[in-house]
């Protein structure tokens, strides 16, 4: 029997998949059988991601997503209701960093990265629980991060991943009678092109400080999504999944 059977004809919505851990995201889901929106502001790369996933005979559809542009998002979700008439699945992956001393934090650096981030989080869940409430049913999983606890050098998007978990527990508990489950994760150091530019000194100093002495995967994240997307999971709502390697700050 195949425990990820449940997945199969559902309809996901992942934020930010043109690269990167969305990206591993919609091909962990694809391969199961959900029809995948890829969504990134980058139109050509959301494109190249839905062809690739579209090889393995699954549908998609790409769609380009400011997702701290509320017009974008409700756009984003009518194409996909307009295509499968529901959506089953919200990964609220997307998500930018402008780090910086915060004594010297410019105000658009703070902005910029609440927007994305956070009230991005906001426009999309809000849209996607709209239409779950009318099926009674759905699935929103945001992607928080090991630096919601504090990170020197990141204050911006520190606060804006606390307040992702923040919000997630809150829609958890109003939206559990509607028939819909709302959970976090909360990657700790994963090797994606964003952590890819971080200076070489650094990364050696953070793999060194992780227990299991590696960066994690993309798919370490797809597997985690995967397993709370699906009948699996079906009694977990407001939890938040640390997978970090044994991390316990950056």
């Amino acid at each position: 029997m195949n425990e990820f059977e449940s997945i199969k004809g559902k309809v996901a919505v992942i934020t930010g998949s043109g690269r990167g851990i969305g990206k591993g995201i919609a091909e962990k889901l694809a391969g199961h059988g959900a029809h995948v929106v890829i969504t990134d502001i980058d139109i050509d790369t959301a494109k190249e991601t839905a062809a690739e996933i579209e090889k393995t005979g699954v549908e998609t559809l790409a769609i380009a997503c400011d997702v701290s542009n509320g017009d974008d998002v409700k756009n984003l979700f009518s194409k996909a209701v307009e295509k499968w008439g529901k959506v089953d699945i919200l990964v609220n992956n997307a998500g930018i960093t402008k780090d910086g001393l915060f004594i010297r934090m410019k105000p658009e650096a703070w902005t910029k990265v609440i927007d994305v981030n956070l009230n991005g989080m906001f426009y999309c869940s809000q849209a996607a629980a709209n239409i779950m409430r009318k099926q009674r049913s759905g699935i929103i999983i945001c992607i928080s991060s090991i630096a919601a606890h504090g990170n020197p050098g990141q204050a911006n998007y520190s606060a804006s991943k606390a307040g992702v978990i923040g919000m997630a527990k809150t829609l958890a508990k109003e939206l559990a009678p509607l028939g819909i489950r709302v959970n976090c994760i909360a990657p700790g150091f994963i090797d994606t092109p964003m952590t890819q530019a971080i200076p070489e000194k650094h990364k050696t100093r953070i793999i060194e400080s992780i227990p299991l002495k590696r960066a994690g995967k993309p798919d370490d994240i797809a597997n985690s999504i995967l397993f709370l997307s699906s009948d699996m999971a079906n009694y977990i709502t407001g939890h938040v999944l640390d997978i970090n390697g044994g991390i316990t700050g950056l």
